[in-house]
């Protein structure tokens, strides 16, 4: 069953160099990720405490020096290594990131691409 409560984060601008054109890889582009952990907030909401919830800023700090040094060809490859480094900050609680490519370089397309990929989170919500 898919947790209840959750923190969310959205719309992480990420610059880049991931793509499966060489250019891509070589000049960088933006990304959005936005993500979402799987947690008890009760706790931390009667006791106004940060010790008992999730500190998203972890993540994000974590995840903008992750964005800076990577060099890979997927959106695939990358969301496993963002899954990853969240498993890393805060253990095994459900987890949810969509990766977005903000500009494709497909020829007469204008839109995003992105991928969704769970750990742990159960049925979907």
């Amino acid at each position: 069953m898919a947790p209840a409560e959750f923190i969310e984060v959205r719309g992480l601008r990420l610059w880049a160099h991931v793509g499966v054109l060489e250019r891509e890889r070589l000049e960088g582009q933006w990304f959005e990720l936005s993500f979402r952990l799987g947690f008890d907030l009760a706790p931390a909401g009667r006791a106004d405490d940060l010790d008992r919830s999730l500190d998203y800023s972890l993540a994000i700090t974590a995840l903008q020096d992750q964005a800076r040094g990577l060099r890979c060809r997927t959106l695939e490859h990358w969301s496993e290594r963002i899954l990853d480094r969240l498993e890393e900050i805060y253990g095994e609680v459900p987890v949810e990131v969509e990766l977005r490519k903000c500009s494709p370089p497909v020829a007469g397309f204008d839109g995003s691409v992105a991928v969704r990929r769970r750990r742990r989170w159960g049925a979907e919500p």
